[in-house]
């Protein structure tokens, strides 16, 4: 009987492979299967009845009203020009420094993701804007995708992200299922806020790891040239250029680490700040409105639509025994519960090379985590864990999001191939990160 939900996972990640949608994947198949299950008494039809219910609730999760709302502000950011001055005005700072362009274009990364939490949108803005200038500086082909697609993948940890605000909410139901299962009547919880203030030491690390490597790459490359003698610019004009992202990064983040406004509240802010730097950027028109909204509801549209497909796999992969087979692979293995949080890192390391980060975080995590927490883990910790993991599914061959971003925007000569070396070393960094996290919970803790 174990192996009756093995079978269904089986199913979906072969219509996975195939090519079919994700989201009508999951549910569709999670039906079908669970409808040839009922003339054997595997699976319980009544449990169908949930279906509505589980559909209702993700449509009114307060927490999940952050996604539109940061979408909509990167979005705005990403249109506005922003990004554009940013890495000129960085660039031209740091034009006397050996490999001056490739740390600003970490730093402009690293501001980019704290300001939109939008992964796509960045590895395609630094792709377009900073790829070829790198290439025609004389940086390695390798070397220049992939900081292009790591720095992208900053958006995946450093906060406000939203993959930190699916997982918050993921984990969350995770930790009351842990609770409820062991008893505990006097539930406390973890919010997105929560994780988004356990991801700035992790996020920190990674860019540090970055900007330690770019600088050890490239301080022997004599091909490089400096970006522009011809560039000069002022500090105030910096100023001017970093102001903006930076006062609208503190309003959200720190309205949400005061404890002043939830994530979603701070979404808002954040949305209706981005129309004001817009505006102010004289961006702000009736077909920039469209052009953000329309591909707000398209972003948005995807992700819930995976959502509700993921809720319905769970519940038939539980009406199958799903719940047992998990606790039989735990009890299963040896060395205690560090060797069970290890393989299931590991098990999502590798689904990262074929699966996208929604469907891991929204599939599997809800699987994983509440016999892992009921193992008496941290929850913030163990998402914190999650979350690094998570970032590297965007890098890994052959199905890493970051690199058919880049790819898309990537000139012709430059192969394939380099952009898979090239992100290696940056797979490696949050690889090390991760290890250093998991062995030393204090820093999160």
């Amino acid at each position: 009987m174990e192996l009756i939900p093995l079978l269904l996972l089986i199913l979906i990640c072969a219509a996975l492979l195939i090519g079919y949608p994700v989201a009508f994947t999951l549910a569709g198949v999670s039906i079908l299967f669970a409808l040839i299950c009922i003339p054997f008494g595997i699976f319980d039809p009544t449990i169908f009845k949930s279906i509505p219910i589980r559909v209702f609730g993700i449509m009114n999760n307060i927490t999940l009203l952050a996604v539109p709302l940061f979408i909509f502000m990167g979005t705005i950011l990403e249109k506005s020009g922003i990004a554009a001055k940013m890495l000129e005005n960085m660039a031209a700072a740091f034009r006397k420094t050996k490999g001056g362009l490739s740390i600003s274009i970490i730093i402009v990364g690293a501001l980019l993701a704290a300001s939109t939490g939008i992964v796509g949108a960045t590895v395609v803005t630094m792709g377009l804007m900073s790829l070829p200038i790198l290439i025609n500086q004389g940086y390695d082909k390798s070397f220049s995708t992939g900081l292009v697609a790591s720095t992208g993948t900053l958006g995946q940890i450093i906060p406000p992200s939203i993959a930190l605000v699916l997982l918050g909410d993921v984990m969350s139901n995770a930790y009351q299922r842990a609770q409820n299962d062991m008893g505990i009547f006097s539930q406390q919880t973890v919010t997105v806020g929560d994780l988004f203030i356990g991801a700035i030491i992790p996020g920190i690390m990674i860019c540090l790891g970055y900007l330690l490597y770019t600088i050890y790459k490239n301080k022997n490359n004599s091909n490089i040239k400096d970006y522009s003698n011809d560039v000069q610019i002022e500090k105030i004009e910096i100023f001017k250029t970093l102001a903006l992202p930076i006062t609208l990064i503190f309003l959200v983040l720190g309205s949400i680490f005061a404890g002043i406004a939830t994530p979603t509240e701070a979404a808002a802010i954040g949305a209706f700040g981005a129309l004001i730097i817009a505006f102010i950027n004289r961006k702000i028109n009736l077909a920039f409105i469209k052009e953000t909204s329309e591909k707000t509801a398209v972003v948005s549209t995807m992700i819930f639509t995976i959502l509700i497909g993921a809720s319905i796999f769970s519940l038939i992969f539980r009406g199958v025994g799903g719940d047992e087979l998990i606790n039989l692979i735990f009890s299963s293995l040896p060395g205690g519960a560090y060797t069970a949080l290890i393989f299931v890192l590991l098990i999502i390391f590798l689904l990262g090379f074929i699966l996208d980060f929604i469907e891991i975080c929204y599939v599997i995590v809800p699987l994983v985590a509440p016999p892992l927490l009921m193992l008496g883990f941290d929850p913030v910790w163990l998402a914190m864990l999650f979350a690094i993991n998570l970032q590297t599914s965007f890098l890994t061959p052959p199905f890493g999001f970051s690199l058919f971003y880049l790819r898309g925007v990537a000139d012709q000569s430059i192969q394939t191939k380099e952009i898979y070396e090239g992100v290696m070393p940056f797979i490696l960094i949050q690889l090390i990160v991760l290890i250093i996290i998991l062995t030393f919970p204090f820093f999160i803790i």
